[in-house]
Parts: structure tokens; C-alpha cells; sequence
């Protein structure tokens, strides 16, 4: 049963990015934690919290297609490192400012901005370097498996970043980042790449509409990349309000934060170690439809709770449903795509995927000044719901894959 769970460790590239990637992101959310919270305590504007979220997603919305582009001329190794360069340096920076008590949020909300420029970079680079460091019947496996290092993640960051800002402090959040960066340099230094793109006169602009043009033929393409805009835009911004929840729900601190944070996170481990074991399940976009309705169903009840035990228990499993539905959707994707336009496609449906969340978080970060955090956070539940709803028993192409 193990080695099913983890036959994508069976590749020794995929061992070591894997064990880079899980490092910097722990640093990553040990930083996100300080962050967050200490955004919304200088402003104490919820709006700012979805500004931060928004300004730190926006440059994948503007670049991330170019970033494609390059994935598919150039060594995607090459396009990481310079990627990871970009934050760590980035992280180092609030390090100082921290250190020397001039921080303002405007520092904060430039250098989001400018870490999102880097990730615009890195991201398609990385979603079309994978699929390469294992074989394509460990690729779903290996998919699940790097969304649990990322969940993996955001169960020891914000613990980890709970007692490094209790006990030493915000700098040394930030401090920790920057050197957790080190790790996944290290890796993809160690790595072979066995698919370097081959190089390219065809104008920029031309190649991203070979992309899309693929994307609008491939059957099944269109509405999934739709399907990861709405899913975002409505079920992946609850996490970005739990301080929010955490002051005016519960009327608590760090501390329920934290705990907060690492139920979210255990579910999505859980989530991915069963999507992990199932392995390539039949009729894969029912099943993902599916799952984002329990989602919704979830995200509404966690917003009308002011019972702490049962948030917690509702966090857990909408971390579950989040995870098993973002896992099957990237696998389906990754197995319809030629090697040779991954990472243009990729580039498609991550600036899909990842544009849904800054996208909602700075309007529900508007909606809930006026209607209330519980109010806002139960439509965004309810719509989820009826999206999923539509797209089982109306627009119906999704449930054929």
C-alpha cells in the first residue's frame, strides 16, 4: 500500500525537488504567517489583507502567459533558479526592514508584488518540469504528491511561524524564508533534465496563441480551465480571512490562528494521501465537480459557526475537498498536453487557477466591510455550490473526462 501511496519517490529527481520544494515552502508560510497577521494589525482593514493576497497574484495574472512561453524555448531549470533568486532576495529585504523598524505597508505590498513577478516566472517552468522527472504512470501520483508538500507545508510553516513570531519575533519570519530558499537551489541544482525545449524564432506573441489555440481544440480544455478561475475565485480565499475569523468571530489571537491554519492544512495532506492512493480514478471530472459542491457546502457552514471545535472539524475538511478537486483538475490537464506546449498550456491554467484567488480575495476583502466576514464568506459557499451544480447537470463536457 505505501509504495502505491509513493511510487512517484521511486524517481530520485523527483526525490530531491520534492524535498527542496517542501523546505522553501515551509519558509514561505512561516513567513505568509507574520505576514498576514501583521498586516492586519497595522491597518486593521480587512481589505488590506486581500490587497496583500491580490498585489502578490496580480503579476501572475499579467505575466505568467509570456512565463509560458519561455518554459516552452528555454532550460526550465534556468527560469526556476532565477525565480527563487528573486524571493529569496525579496525575503531578505523585510528581513531588514523588520530589523531596523522602518517596515510600512506599502513595503509589504511592493514586495508581494515584486515575489509574484518572480512566481510568474517560475510557475509554468515548474508545472512543465515535473511531468519530466517521472514516468507517465507515476504522473498523477507525483501531482498528488507534490500537493501534499505543499500542504505538508502549511501545517509546519504556521506552526513554526506561530512560535518564531511569539517568541522571537516578525524578523525572524522573514529571516527564515530567505534561507529556506537554499534547499530547493541546492535541488535543482542536483537534478537532470532529460527535456531541455528546443529554441525558438517563432515570434512571442505567436507561440502564446499556438497555446490557446491548442487549449480551444483539445476537448475538455476550455471548461476545465474555467472551472480552476471559479473554483479559486469562490473556495480558495477563506484562508486569506481567517485572522478576520480569528478577531471577530472568535475574539482570539495568534494562537487560534495558528491552529486554525494547521487544520486547513491536515486536511489537504489527507486529501492528497487519498487522491495519492486511488491513483487514476475513472470518470475524473465528475468526481472533481463533486467534490467542489461538498466544498461549498463546507466553506458556508465554517462562515455561520462561531463554535470554535466545529470550525475547526469544517477547516479540516474543506482542506480534504480543496486539495482532492485542485489534484484531479491538474492531473487531467497534465495528461491531455504534449510535452512540447506544456508549458504554455500550463501557463493557461495556472494564470487561470492562481488568478481566481487574488481576484477573490480583494472583493470579498470590499464585501465584507459592508455585509459582515460570516455573511460575505457563506455567498462565496453558496455560489461554489451552484457553479458545481452547473457544470454536473447543465454544461456538462467536464463530466465526460
Amino acid at each position: 500500500m505505501l509504495a502505491r501511496v509513493f511510487s512517484a519517490f521511486r524517481h530520485r529527481d523527483f526525490r530531491n525537488i520534492w524535498i527542496g520544494a517542501c523546505t522553501s515552502t515551509i519558509g514561505t508560510f512561516v513567513q505568509q504567517f507574520a505576514q498576514s497577521w501583521l498586516v492586519f494589525e497595522l491597518t486593521n482593514d480587512p481589505f488590506f489583507l486581500g490587497l496583500d493576497l491580490f498585489l502578490g497574484q496580480l503579476p501572475i495574472m499579467m505575466f505568467s502567459l509570456f512565463g509560458g512561453v519561455f518554459a516552452d524555448r528555454y532550460d526550465r531549470r534556468k527560469l526556476l533558479l532565477m525565480s527563487q533568486y528573486i524571493q529569496m532576495t525579496c525575503a531578505f529585504i523585510l528581513t531588514v526592514l523588520f530589523f531596523t523598524h522602518v517596515v510600512k505597508v506599502w513595503h509589504i505590498l511592493t514586495l508581494s508584488f515584486v515575489v509574484g513577478m518572480g512566481q510568474s516566472m517560475g510557475g509554468p517552468a515548474y508545472s512543465a518540469l515535473l511531468p519530466t522527472l517521472v514516468g507517465p504512470e507515476d504522473l498523477q501520483n507525483a501531482i498528488a504528491m507534490n500537493s501534499i508538500q505543499f500542504n505538508l507545508a502549511r501545517i509546519i510553516g504556521p506552526t513554526l511561524g506561530g512560535l518564531a513570531y511569539t517568541t522571537l519575533g516578525a524578523t525572524w519570519c522573514f529571516l527564515l524564508n530567505g534561507v529556506s530558499f537554499i534547499a530547493v537551489i541546492i535541488s535543482l541544482y542536483m537534478i537532470h533534465v532529460t527535456f531541455v525545449p528546443a529554441k525558438s524564432r517563432e515570434p512571442v506573441m505567436e507561440s502564446m496563441k499556438a497555446g490557446i489555440r491548442f487549449i480551444r481544440r483539445r476537448e475538455g480544455m476550455e471548461p476545465l480551465v474555467a472551472l480552476a478561475f471559479c473554483t479559486t475565485l469562490l473556495g480558495f480565499s477563506l484562508n486569506g480571512f481567517l485572522p478576520v475569523f480569528v478577531k471577530e468571530v472568535f475574539k482570539r489571537g495568534p494562537e487560534t490562528y495558528t491552529l486554525l491554519l494547521v487544520c486547513s492544512g491536515s486536511g489537504a495532506v489527507v486529501g492528497g494521501l487519498i487522491v495519492a492512493w486511488l491513483g487514476r480514478l475513472r470518470h475524473q471530472g465528475r468526481s472533481a465537480l463533486l467534490i467542489l459542491l461538498v466544498l461549498g457546502t463546507f466553506i458556508a457552514a465554517f462562515a455561520l459557526s462561531h463554535w470554535l471545535v466545529l470550525s475547526c472539524v469544517l477547516l479540516f475538511c474543506g482542506g480534504a475537498a480543496i486539495m482532492a478537486s485542485a489534484s484531479i483538475m491538474l492531473s487531467l490537464v497534465q495528461l491531455i498536453v504534449t510535452d512540447d506546449m506544456r508549458g504554455r498550456v500550463m501557463s493557461v491554467y495556472n494564470l487561470a487557477f492562481r488568478g481566481g484567488m487574488p481576484m477573490g480575495s480583494l472583493i470579498l476583502g470590499r464585501l465584507m466591510p459592508h455585509y459582515g466576514v460570516s455573511t460575505t464568506m457563506t455567498g462565496a459557499g453558496s455560489l461554489l455550490v451552484a457553479m458545481a451544480l452547473y457544470f454536473l447537470l447543465v454544461q456538462r463536457r467536464i463530466t465526460a473526462l
